[in-house]
């Protein structure tokens, strides 16, 4: 039978959400903070899904997580398009899931999800403006929260989301968001090289025109997901409602930073971090190009004041550069419309090390496969660096057996992982919901985690704020 039917749309109906009692996996009203790592005790209650990572989170099945997921989110195409994506994976041929989605569109969707208290943890993926409220109320409630970034994009948002993670100590509940990037191998393997003192030695300080840290990354606003064109909803190019680059994307770079060259280690954002200097351009697009994108076939009044020479002007580029610990970072977030070569969405970066200097490239040189290269430091000979790559390398085949090293050439490396045991981006979001559902079980998220999450928003948005000011 066409699994259509576990979709159960309700409409303004406070009725049939709560006699809704056909849960699987022994679905229970309430919410609750104690996890035993029993089958369906964790309850999905997902919030105006206006974001399509929010269907990720369900692409595939946990059997820690209940089968039937609350949805409260106003009625429009950003909750058809969620629900045609759970849709399509409960009816994909392999390996599909057995979502049941109540769906609630009252206009007080917010607070009749509050009010009903359906499930223990809220997924947030959707409109950045309202996200910080989100948090905070569901928070408030008693709900734990897996957020996708960003979970702040300017200071007012920044300044409310320290306050939900005060209220999440004091209720015993956990905050966290969606940070892909540290699921993907080559970042992972970076992570392992920079904190291998052998071969890569100690991170560089670097200055501020010549930064010991650099990283980069590449989107596309009209690109395929899961194989479908993707439609983005027009409040995704109001800056006031998705934020800019360097308040969104740019926490994936912050993150890794944070992540790669200070692995557990608690930073404070107050006495850690220093900002140097910030900027940022738009990306202009053409009505023909966002009626592409949207569907629509005219700029909304709200992006009237971002049109010029008819064309929109979307501030989705800028560069934040700072020091972390005393050591320069600068960290740049890039918007194009389109992918003009095939090359989709990339990423490069460079870490330097006293012995090595570590180099992230995805571009045409590798045919837009992200590769990992290491390079010696003139300070050490050749011999030493074969011996501390090969030393690096049996180290790591530990864990990851697949990997290899291949000499470039004289005082250079490929660190070689095979496309064929590399996950998808859309693998992480699992990946990432398995490691919060651990937190919840084991109620052993990490003091680092948190502090460098408030850092982290502190950062993004506080260069924001230079901006703002210079402009």
């Amino acid at each position: 039978m066409n699994k259509l039917f576990n979709i159960i749309v309700v409409v303004i109906s406070s009725i049939l959400m709560l006699s809704c009692n056909g849960q699987s996996k022994n679905e229970t009203n309430g919410s609750s903070t104690v996890f035993t790592g029993a089958p369906g005790e964790i309850k999905l209650v997902v919030l105006d899904p206006g974001h399509f990572h929010a269907s990720l989170l369900q692409k595939f099945s946990n059997p820690q997580v209940n089968d039937t997921v609350f949805v409260y989110a106003p009625e429009g195409v950003e909750l058809d398009q969620y629900l045609a994506s759970i849709e399509a994976y409960n009816n994909r041929m392999e390996n599909p899931t057995d979502w049941v989605e109540i769906v609630y569109t009252g206009e007080d969707y917010l607070e009749k999800m509050l009010s009903d208290k359906n499930g223990n943890v809220v997924i947030l993926a959707g409109n950045n403006k309202k996200k910080t409220e989100y948090i905070y109320e569901a928070i408030n409630s008693g709900f734990n929260v897996l957020s996708d970034k960003p979970m702040a994009i300017n200071r007012e948002n920044y300044h409310l989301l320290t306050s939900a993670f005060d209220i999440a100590k004091a209720n015993n509940v956990y905050l966290y968001d969606v940070m892909t990037e540290r699921y993907e191998i080559i970042n992972t393997l970076t992570r392992e090289l920079v904190s291998n003192s052998e071969l890569f030695g100690n991170l560089q300080t670097g200055t501020p025109e010549d930064p010991a840290v650099v990283m980069e990354n590449l989107h596309h606003f009209y690109k395929e997901v899961s194989g479908v064109p993707l439609v983005r909803p027009a409040w995704f190019y109001d800056v006031e409602q998705q934020g800019e680059s360097i308040a969104d994307v740019a926490n994936h770079l912050v993150d890794l930073v944070q992540w790669q060259c200070f692995p557990y280690v608690v930073i404070n954002h107050n006495s850690d971090v220093v900002l140097t200097s910030a900027n940022h351009w738009p990306t202009r697009m053409t009505l023909e190009q966002f009626s592409r994108s949207t569907g629509l076939n005219s700029f909304p009044d709200f992006l009237q004041k971002y049109v010029k020479d008819s064309n929109l002007e979307v501030f989705a580029n800028g560069t934040i550069n700072y020091q972390l610990k005393g050591v320069n970072v600068s960290v740049t977030a890039l918007w194009n419309y389109e992918s003009t070569d095939g090359g989709g969405d990339t990423y490069n970066g460079k870490i330097k090390g006293t012995n090595a200097s570590i180099e992230i490239v995805q571009n045409n040189s590798v045919d837009y496969i992200k590769e990992l290269f290491i390079l010696k430091d003139k300070s050490i000979d050749e011999q030493t660096f074969d011996h501390n790559i090969a030393k690096a390398i049996n180290e790591l085949q530990n864990s990851y057996p697949y990997i290899s090293a291949e000499k470039i050439s004289e005082g250079k490396y490929q660190i070689v992982a095979p496309t064929e045991f590399r996950k998808g981006h859309e693998d992480f979001f699992g990946m990432v919901a398995d490691k919060y559902f651990g937190f919840l079980v084991n109620r052993d998220m990490p003091e680092w985690e948190i502090s460098n999450m408030i850092s982290k928003y502190n950062t993004t948005t506080r260069a924001l704020e230079m901006i703002k000011n210079q402009d």
